[in-house]
């Protein structure tokens, strides 16, 4: 009896609801689920931007949680991301949270505003690591470095212990503030004095070359690295040397300049095919490269990279270039600790693939995280 009244009341609800919607006493919730949206209104899989493609995997597999590097490190590539002193004070925090024990600051600067950032970074002399830039005022003119060495002198003086970021994408050296230097390559002979000092100072010249292989090639259906490629394109510019040539630059500099050492950033942007770089490190002991915001790219090959690592673990370093979150130094601890498989992060690359770890050894670890820095740059 209670069933069937339940049924009558419901035969005359339905008509008097519908009457109050259509006299608009009752309002329809617009975000209220539809089993009868049209069609058309669904994110159907032929409206999905490629940019907008976030795939969470659905493997039940291991997942490694690293909260903490295996062993104190030094980040060979970072900026001056702390702008303030309470700014400093949260990185350091994040940094013992991590197990950072350093980080090298890649400032571009020289004057007055590579002073302030030696001010600003001081508090924690034993955890920050200056590289000042080059003085390239007045490149394009006749007497151009004599000048340029003396400010290179001064800045090391104040504590800085190489010079960086320089970086070259084909147009010239541009990277350094405030004068960049269009045309000019690491190569050029004006660069000669400017190299040859800091080889006498004892000091290394990180370089950032080209930029990844996908940059290059056609920005079309064929392109597997399409989504982080289309940002950082090279392939529509005029007048620019193109990846192999860049590479080049490189190696003529390190070549004539076999007393100074080079850190080549981002695998010397040579992720695509680690051989070329390998090539280089055979041919010249004073070159060496940093792994910095190249993760994405090299999580996607992990057996290849972590035989690339044995081989040459005596001329890897440790290095990020991706901010001071503390997510991030974790992400990269684990794809270098672990043999986690196929996972996302997509807050950090726009690829469209799976990363992988590396699961490198403890001896190689140490040398990545600390010990290549150490003999590079001298006691820390």
């Amino acid at each position: 009896m209670k069933r069937d009244t339940g049924l009558r009341r419901t035969r005359w609800l339905i008509p008097l609801f519908l009457a109050l919607v259509m006299a608009g006493c009752i309002q329809p919730n617009p975000n209220a689920l539809s089993t009868a949206e049209p069609a058309d209104s669904l994110p159907l899989p032929e409206k999905l931007l490629l940019d907008h493609y976030r795939p969470v995997t659905i493997y039940n597999i291991p997942h490694t949680e690293i909260t903490e590097a295996r062993y104190p490190v030094i980040d060979l590539h970072s900026h001056p991301y702390a702008k303030t002193p309470a700014e400093v004070d949260l990185w350091v925090k994040t940094m013992d949270e991590v197990g950072l024990d350093k980080a090298v600051i890649m400032t571009y600067q020289t004057g007055p505003a590579f002073d302030s950032l030696v001010q600003l970074y001081n508090k924690y002399p034993n955890r920050f690591i200056l590289f000042c830039g080059f003085d390239f005022s007045g490149y394009d003119k006749l007497g151009f470095g004599p000048s340029a060495i003396a400010e290179l002198e001064r800045c090391v003086a104040l504590g800085a212990k190489g010079v960086g970021e320089l970086g070259d994408k084909g147009k010239g050296l541009f990277y350094s503030k405030p004068t960049p230097a269009w045309g000019m390559h690491i190569d050029d002979p004006r660069m000669d004095p400017l190299i040859k000092r800091c080889g006498e100072l004892n000091i290394p010249i990180s370089i950032h070359v080209a930029e990844p292989m996908w940059m290059y090639e056609p920005m079309d259906s064929t392109n597997d690295g399409l989504m982080n490629a289309y940002s950082w394109r090279l392939d529509d510019q005029r007048d620019i040397l193109d990846h192999a040539e860049m590479v080049q630059t490189l190696e003529k500099a390190v070549q004539k300049h076999p007393e100074t050492n080079f850190i080549a950033c981002h695998y010397a942007n040579c992720s695509y095919d680690l051989t070329i770089l390998g090539r280089l490190f055979d041919r010249y002991p004073n070159l060496y490269a940093d792994i910095g915001a190249r993760f994405g790219e090299t999580a996607a090959i992990p057996r290849f990279v972590h035989a690339f690592f044995n081989q040459y673990a005596d001329r890897l370093l440790y290095g990020t270039d991706m901010g001071n979150n503390p997510a991030m130094y974790r992400m990269t601890f684990r794809i270098l600790e672990t043999e986690d498989e196929h996972f996302y992060y997509h807050d950090y690359f726009t690829y469209h693939w799976p990363l992988s770890g590396y699961n490198l050894g403890d001896d190689v670890l140490k040398k990545i995280y600390r010990d290549n820095a150490i003999s590079l740059i001298g006691p820390l």
